[in-house]
């Protein structure tokens, strides 16, 4: 079996030098050292897969663990009690991964979210119209007014949440995402966000309504395991992953789109093809890796490299999501990709439980947007726009015009 060599390791993780291109670094280590060491920001070393195969296998073998409370696992922020948090399915190993994961499930199959379509659409058009009023008001930050809106009011109606109280939960959300802020300011925003949800948790039990929540809670109790604090931290991974990543999906598409005007006008002419677009802009950003670390329980096999048990790993979603042995020239943008088998979802048991949503909120929000405002233009290069250096790659402001 190989060693990782005994190369200088690289820091994780990996800055991105092109808004538009993962970390150029991937590309070298694919060739090179497909499963490399790396060195995390609490100084601990970890194992970095960046090829496509390598990913899948880590992520779907059942000898590995996602619990960040675990010592080794690969934290790549220095306080991961945030993330070990009682709920929170990213961090929950089998089988009490499967028995919560059990009970959501059904909240976000393919067929709900079929017949929530039209609430969808009727969300989006609320918002571009409200844009268009402001026309006089040019530029319009669209992060501000879609981007942010669309998917915060579509998980606050599924949750049960006062949409009113957004402010609160959006920035508390973007300091716990933001690499820059301090373990103080992130334990802080996280306490603030479980008494949030902690209190209206409190008041569905006292008053239930037919949202989420009150249906979770019906289900807990009846399997008799009701647990207000689980319920609590399941509601705030369901808000912060409800909104926050499909919000910079929405700005980083329109960028990506209005930047290749040739491709946008395929889709707009086109709208069956969206969904098929969708899929190459989650692939071609990959906006999140820190999902897929884990902690192998037994030696793993990997290609020709072992990582033994008690060791970290990072599987990386947008390395491989531009292995070009399986994505040819994956640097390009190309709306008609046979994009089957990314992972920017992430892969196996522990894959996006919202992507169904995720993608209907993608799809309607492209095709709307193109269509009401055919003249939309950036304000600035795409090059020059403020791009998020955070846990989630994204944009922090959005300038159009018409």
């Amino acid at each position: 079996m190989t060693d990782p060599g005994t190369s200088e390791k690289l820091s994780f993780p990996l800055p991105r030098t092109c808004p538009f291109s993962p970390p150029a670094e991937y590309a070298r280590l694919r060739s090179e050292e497909p499963m490399s060491h790396v060195v995390l920001q609490n100084g601990r070393t970890a194992w970095l897969a960046t090829r496509h195969e390598h990913v899948r296998t880590l992520l779907s073998n059942p000898a590995t663990s996602s619990n960040r409370a675990h010592p080794a696992f690969p934290a790549t922020v220095a306080d991961i009690g945030v993330f070990a948090q009682k709920g929170f399915l990213l961090s929950m190993d089998s089988p009490e991964h499967a028995l919560h994961r059990r009970m959501v499930t059904s909240e976000f199959t393919a067929s709900r979210m079929r017949r929530l379509r039209p609430r969808i659409q009727e969300i989006v058009d609320e918002c571009i119209t409200r844009i268009l009023d402001s026309g006089n008001s040019r530029p319009v930050d669209l992060v501000q007014e879609l981007s942010l809106p669309v998917p915060s009011l579509v998980i606050c109606e599924l949750l049960g949440v006062p949409y009113e109280t957004r402010d609160v939960f959006q920035k508390y959300t973007e300091v716990l995402l933001d690499r820059a802020s301090t373990p103080d300011e992130r334990k802080h925003a996280f306490g603030a966000l479980l008494t949030f949800l902690g209190d209206l948790v409190s008041s569905k039990d006292k008053e239930p309504d037919d949202a989420l929540l009150s249906r979770l809670a019906v289900k807990y109790r009846e399997a008799g395991i009701y647990d207000k604090e689980l319920l609590t931290g399941f509601a705030v991974l369901l808000l912060i992953a409800g909104h926050e990543t499909t919000a910079n999906m929405i700005s980083l598409g329109v960028t990506a789109l209005l930047r290749e005007p040739e491709k946008l006008a395929r889709i707009t002419a086109d709208p069956t093809l969206t969904a098929g677009a969708v899929e190459e802009l989650l692939r071609y950003f990959s906006i999140v890796d820190y999902p897929t670390a884990r902690v192998a329980l037994e030696d793993i096999e990997v290609g020709d490299f072992v990582v033994r048990a008690g060791e970290g790993f990072i599987a990386s979603a947008a390395a491989a999501n531009h292995d070009e042995r399986v994505f040819p020239d994956p640097g390009e943008l190309n709306l008609q990709r046979e994009t089957s088998g990314h992972v920017a979802f992430g892969f196996g048991v522990h894959a996006c439980l919202g992507q169904n949503l995720a993608r209907a909120e993608l799809e309607i929000v492209y095709n709307t947007l193109f269509r009401r405002i055919p003249e939309l233009r950036l304000v600035s290069p795409p090059e020059e726009l403020p791009f998020k250096d955070a846990t989630v790659f994204g944009i922090h402001r959005l300038e159009v015009t018409w």
